[in-house]
């Protein structure tokens, strides 16, 4: 009897939990901003009062104590019998006290998160998780002490409570990334493979802009997943007897043995490349210790270390070089444990300078490995310091042989990757253009085949714009491409071709930026691209305009001396006969020549019969071309008659769409506009096509661009 009161003491008790819950909801409801909310608060509190005064409500059958509500259980006796003004203030100064409650605990919750962040941070990771602890007592339902205690559990390898406070942190913030990270991460370590990738496969749901972050992840897993496969089937072949395995497994016990001399030592290490066929061999390589040979074996290491090796090290080096080419092949996590090899980082750049041709070759081979993929570059550079190696690489150029082309192959792949890019940026003024320089300076001395390939690459490099500005700023930079399109023109071979069409390319990109350097170089360099343009190579012809469309507006003496020279005739030519970016560059050249130059606009106009050209291109898809030659026209409609000469043409029509919003950059659409105010201006007839095109309105709001030109 007595268990039977007690439960339905505790149910009632609930109950009326339940409804001062429900109240509470209804007095914020009231106090919203929001009239929708108000009203519909309204409403239920009045459902509430009329179903109370019939004694409709559900009833409490036993008597509570209130006071874990209101300090006074008078108070909440009368709620339930006074009026709904008296009721109401009640429960409003009840939730009052509930969110104080709630905000001292929330600053003593804060407080004790920090204490544990400052224990976390200086490694006291058990500090930490009782910290954290002591803030989830005052608040529960707070997800940052959950993950953060998440965190410190991982530290301490307690995986299965840290994936236990991940779930708690969901159950506060079902969509919080921090959780399903630290989660994932648990899992993994517990070798929860399937549960581990799904968690990061929900941060890239969550928000797609960590996908780099979910990738990197899911590739740790499968990495982690395959290693263990690995080494399973590893042990299981030496268990079984397999003589592969054991032959592994018992060279590289020999080679343990201390103080022996270099050629026993590399014999060792070539029979045992020989045996490292498969994935099991580079396992058990792994799993016996083999990176350690390096560390333990203080012979091998002074001969692989030595900066003049004798003909034995030099045999012994490329032995190490090739082993580990045969054991990193395909195998990330073995590329991993030969970066983490304190000798191998600091001996790679060495070895790629050491000039000796078979070092150079293995080690650029080794290199080629990590490379090729995006994996092999990722660990490339987060385990070793390259800001030197543009410079080592470049240096390649000067070989004959198949090392400059692997070379750059391997600078083509790092340049691919952003943080190859970040450290390139601190090192480009002193390291790289210096020798960048005198490679540009050596056309005829150097691999002309690698050279191209060098350019191109630093062209690329040029995208970043820390890098771009840093070599548009050196003027020996710009005096060493000028002397190679001397050069290159004059001798005229392929292979020649291939370094003028890669250094224009460089200058192209070189021209986004703007100095003093250029402005005073842009008469030599324009002079330079209006010979090109006799090129029989097209794409030589093309880059030639691109470079003037570039250049020519950093300097009016350099318009001037093109216009001179026929610029605008040849660029109609071209614009007749060339492909989308030949009239990309060619039409912007001519916007620059006919902005202010008086002849440039006569000889557009005497060249282009009735702008048939212009009004060509004004029908590209291209808005950049389209944009480019409203400009022209515009500008090219003070001459006297050329207004004139479109009176039979589509020209209104095709100006007042563009004008009228088909363009969708607004440079478009305000130069169709300049255009087509200046042709009215300049020949009244064509406002009747206009007024016959509903174009007046376009017409009058295009004046003031007209005034302000």
């Amino acid at each position: 009897m007595a268990g039977g009161a007690e439960r339905e003491r505790e149910e009632d008790f609930q109950r009326f939990l339940r409804r001062v819950d429900d109240v509470a909801e209804l007095v914020q409801g009231l106090s919203s901003t929001d009239p929708a909310v108000s009203e519909k608060a309204v409403a239920e509190t009045e459902k509430r009062l009329r179903s109370q005064e019939t004694g409709e409500e559900e009833p409490s059958k036993t008597a509570v104590d209130r006071t874990v509500i209101s300090t006074r259980a008078s108070d909440v006796a009368r709620a339930e019998t006074v009026n709904a003004d008296g009721f109401l203030a009640i429960l409003e100064k009840d939730a009052k006290e509930r969110a104080e409650r709630r905000k001292r605990n929330e600053h003593f919750a804060n407080a004790l998160k920090e204490k544990g962040n400052d224990a976390f941070r200086k490694g006291d990771y058990a500090l930490a998780v009782q910290r954290y602890t002591e803030g989830l007592a005052k608040v529960k339902d707070k997800q940052e002490l959950y993950t953060n205690r998440a965190q410190a559990y991982l530290k301490m390898h307690e995986y299965e409570k840290a994936i236990v406070d991940c779930e708690w942190a969901l159950k506060c913030s079902e969509k919080c990334v921090k959780a399903y990270f630290l989660m994932g991460k648990a899992h993994l370590a517990l070798k929860h493979y399937s549960e581990s990738r799904q968690c990061y496969e929900k941060i890239l749901q969550i928000d797609p802009q960590k996908e780099s972050l979910s990738k990197a992840c899911r590739n740790k897993v499968d990495l982690e997943e395959k290693r263990a496969k690995d080494e399973e089937r590893a042990m299981k072949e030496v268990q079984s007897g397999v003589l592969a395995a054991l032959s592994v497994k018992e060279l590289l016990q020999k080679l343990d043995s201390p103080d022996q001399n270099v050629l026993y030592y590399t014999g060792g290490i070539r029979l045992l490349t020989e045996n490292v066929k498969d994935r099991t061999g580079q396992t058990l390589f792994r799993t016996n210790n083999g990176f350690s040979i390096l560390k333990d074996n203080k012979v091998v290491r002074r001969g692989f270390c030595a900066e003049r090796k004798s003909p034995a090290e030099v045999d012994l080096c490329v032995s190490l070089l090739l082993l580990w080419q045969a054991v990193c092949a395909g195998n990330e996590e073995n590329q991993r444990f030969l970066l983490t090899q304190a000798n191998v980082n600091a001996q790679l750049p060495k070895l790629l300078s050491s000039g000796v041709l078979e070092i150079q070759e293995e080690t650029l081979a080794l290199v080629s490995l990590y490379t090729e993929n995006e994996n092999g570059r990722r660990l490339l550079v987060r385990h070793q310091d390259l800001t030197e190696w543009p410079q080592v690489l470049m240096a390649f150029v000067n070989s004959t042989d198949a090392r400059a082309s692997r070379a750059m192959n391997i600078l083509s792949d790092l340049a691919e990757d952003e943080g190859f890019k970040a450290q390139c940026r601190v090192t480009i003024s002193l390291g790289v253009l210096p020798v960048f320089t005198q490679l540009l300076t050596s056309t005829k001395l150097v691999n002309q085949a690698a050279l191209a390939r060098c350019i191109g690459i630093v062209g690329n490099l040029c995208a970043d714009a820390v890098v771009r500005r840093q070599m548009a700023e050196s003027k020996e930079c710009w005096q060493a491409c000028v002397k190679l399109v001397d050069e290159c023109f004059d001798v005229g071979t392929p292979k020649c071709k291939e370094c003028l069409f890669a250094v224009l390319g460089l200058m192209i990109n070189l021209l986004l930026e703007s100095n003093g350097i250029i402005q005073n170089l842009a008469v030599d360099i324009s002079g330079r691209c209006m010979s090109l343009l006799r090129d029989k190579d097209g794409r030589i012809v093309t880059r030639a305009i691109g470079v003037l469309s570039r250049v020519l507006p950093a300097s009016s003496s350099a318009v001037e001396e093109v216009v001179k020279q026929g610029v605008v005739k040849k660029m109609i030519k071209f614009l007749k006969a060339g492909g989308e970016i030949t009239s990309h560059y060619g039409i912007k050249t001519l916007s620059v020549c006919t902005r202010n130059n008086r002849q440039a606009q006569e000889d557009l106009v005497r060249s282009d019969k009735r702008f048939s050209v212009l009004l060509k291109l004004l029908d590209s898809e291209n808005e950049m071309i389209v944009g480019n030659a409203a400009f022209c026209l515009g500008q090219c409609l003070v001459v006297p008659g050329a207004a004139t000469s479109l009176l039979n043409s589509n020209v209104v029509m095709t100006l007042l769409k563009h004008a009228g919003g088909d363009a969708t950059r607004t440079s478009v659409q305000e130069n169709a506009a300049i255009a087509l105010g200046k042709l009215c201006v300049a020949e009244p007839r064509h406002i009747f096509q206009l007024r016959k095109l509903n174009g007046l309105a376009i017409l009058n709001s295009s004046m003031k661009y007209v005034h302000s030109t």
